[in-house]
């Protein structure tokens, strides 16, 4: 396998928009979830009352690497507290879940998968010299109780087996031991196989299952890459095959899948979950990593520089737990509705408007996405995403001064005392391109850097093109951003508290509704880009880095029967009922009311 490795929070440093984006991450609800939500605050983990399963691990897997990318110290304090309470409550037989012994057969071991994962994150970012034998410790258990039958995969832990190979592939690499071996043949054996689940995801069925679950689905797609090596088996890219059939029947516009939470069919008015929005990002990471295959690092860009925006409010105190790729409000509708098994706020903006697993996960999208820039192998280094950052190994220092994704000029800084290979990934719709100047194939581009002070400009043309969707309907995409009308909109706070969780400004729930019109179609397929700066908020709805001007006009498009606040799947008629007008369009992740998927009008 052609594999990269990931440089840690200590080497890659985000700068440009990316850091304001990271900035507004630890300033917002990510910063302080463990000052304000009693599932954190309070968590068993740390010797509290309460949930001691899944949240601590997932806010942490986030948080971390933020504290260290930012280099918060009041963030890094925060993270070790949380860390040093987990390390010190660990058995003597290595258990290390919140559990008393008599409960371990009944407790769903997703969250030591989960908390192990965490753990390698946490040694990545400050080198503690303990985590490696806290892990060490903690999987030896699992792999023993696995082994004598004493308990055995079950609910989540059996459809995410393969999150264990994170931390044990770690693990194999520093011990190489064979135990680990007959632990990842146990995993397989005892875990659920998607492939046998295949033909369950053409036709959405609305019932919650494992198998159909989304986020379940999106962490699943890295499975084979993370597990094979450990497995001895031959990597045959199951990834892509199931992906495509994902694809063609749950896919939606920005190339994730519909799941609210199950596998809900083509639909632009169906929701998709926030953790599937992560998750999808970190599998295409892991992919991209393990494989080299340079698909995986394109998809990630169109994941995360559209549905992970899309998904939090601009300051990132609150989130949806669903998103619409056409969404038209954000309101509560009826029970259940227009969703197949969440409830009647999952659309709106808030600390907790569904289950609370999105509240704690939806942190390691842009730390992780960041820490994605580059990898490194041998002593060839890639720019695997172009994303504003500066990479300080021990022998050179890059630094990539970008407005990617909303523009598409690229300057490299390289001081280095070796001489070493560079790679440059070049995205497979960039056009026109140019290194220093000079005309270049639109390859991967390679450089051989000497010892010295070197600069590489890039730079290269994206064209906006109406992309073909299911149902007569079509998207604006331009290289990996995906555009929309947007819909200004009022909003309306909701302060309260229910379960001993407060809500209350800037952590409480809100709804918003349209004020301009959203029925449109395409009259042209002339498009202007206009770009501009990112500004403070890089994804603002209404100071937007780039924006594309098309000729619209209206439709008699209709609601869905029976609510208020959801667009029909279709137009009602694609007959125009004005005159064209020149629309704006937003990158999607900008717009928190659009419409994206219109049709094209001949009349």
């Amino acid at each position: 396998m052609n594999k990269w490795d990931f440089y840690t929070s200590n080497e890659i440093k985000p700068e440009g928009w990316l850091k304001r984006q990271l900035t507004i991450q630890a300033e917002g609800l990510s910063g302080n979830l463990h000052k304000i939500w009693p599932d954190v605050r309070d968590s068993a983990w740390i010797g509290g009352d309460r949930e001691g399963w899944e949240r601590v691990p997932y806010w942490l897997d986030g948080f971390i690497p933020l504290a260290y990318l930012l280099e918060r110290e009041d963030m890094i304090a925060d993270a070790k507290k949380y860390i040093d309470a987990i390390v010190d409550a660990q058995e003597e037989d290595g258990w290390i879940c919140p559990c008393p012994k008599e409960k371990r057969a009944r407790y769903d071991t997703w969250a030591l998968q989960l908390i192990c994962k965490t753990l390698k994150v946490y040694y990545d970012c400050s080198g503690d010299e303990r985590i490696p034998e806290v892990i060490y410790r903690a999987l030896k258990n699992y792999y023993e109780l696995l082994k004598s039958g004493e308990i055995r995969l079950t609910k989540w832990a059996k459809y995410r087996w393969f999150e264990t190979f994170v931390s044990l592939n770690f693990l194999y690499e520093k011990y190489n031991e064979e135990w680990m071996k007959d632990f990842a043949r146990l995993l397989k054996e005892q875990g659920f196989d998607y492939g046998s689940a295949a033909e369950k995801w053409k036709k959405p069925r609305h019932l919650w299952r494992f198998k159909t679950h989304a986020v379940n689905i999106t962490m699943m797609l890295k499975s084979e890459a993370v597990s094979h090596d450990l497995l001895g088996d031959e990597y045959t890219d199951e990834a892509e095959r199931l992906r495509e059939i994902l694809d063609r029947y749950n896919g939606t516009a920005f190339e994730g899948f519909t799941g609210d939470e199950v596998l809900s069919g083509i639909d632009p008015t169906r929701g998709t979950e926030c953790c599937a929005v992560v998750e999808q990002m970190y599998s295409y990471e892991e992919l991209f990593a393990h494989t080299g295959d340079n698909k995986w690092a394109e998809r990630l860009e169109v994941i995360g520089f559209n549905a992970l925006p899309a998904t939090v409010s601009e300051d990132m105190w609150t989130h949806q737990y669903v998103q619409q790729v056409n969404q038209i409000a954000c309101r509560k509708t009826m029970i259940m509705a227009p969703w197949s098994t969440n409830g009647p706020y999952a659309n709106t903006f808030g600390l907790q408007p569904n289950f609370g697993c999105c509240t704690a996960n939806f942190n390691q999208g842009w730390p992780k996405l960041a820490l994605s820039a580059f990898m490194h192998k041998g002593d060839a280094v890639i720019n695997a995403v172009m994303l504003p950052s500066v990479l300080q190994d021990k022998n050179f220092t890059i630094r990539l001064e970008t407005d990617y994704p909303f523009n598409n000029k690229a300057h490299y800084y390289i001081d280095s005392e070796k001489d070493f290979n560079f790679k440059i990934r070049i995205p497979s719709f960039a056009e026109k391109l140019t290194v220093n100047g000079k005309s270049a194939d639109t390859e991967d581009l390679e450089f051989a850097i000497a010892k010295g002070s070197t600069e590489i400009e890039v730079d290269f043309e994206t064209t906006p093109y109406l992309k073909k969707r299911p149902n007569d309907l079509f998207a604006l995409q331009m290289g990996s951003l995906l555009f929309a009308v947007p819909v200004a909109y009022k909003k309306e706070m909701r302060e309260y508290t229910r379960m001993g969780v407060e809500r209350k400004y800037p952590y409480c729930d809100w709804q918003f509704t349209p004020e301009t019109p959203w029925n449109y179609g395409f009259s042209s397929d002339s498009f202007e880009v206009c770009r501009h700066s990112p500004g403070d908020i890089p994804f603002s709805q209404n100071n937007p880095p780039v924006t594309i001007k098309a000729e619209m006009r209206q439709i008699d498009w209709g609601l869905k029967f029976p609510y208020g606040s959801v667009a029909r799947k279709t137009p009602k008629s694609s007959l125009p009922i004005t005159d064209k007008r020149e629309i704006e369009l937003c990158p999607y992740g900008c717009a928190k009311l659009r419409m994206t998927e219109m049709p094209v009008l001949h009349k």
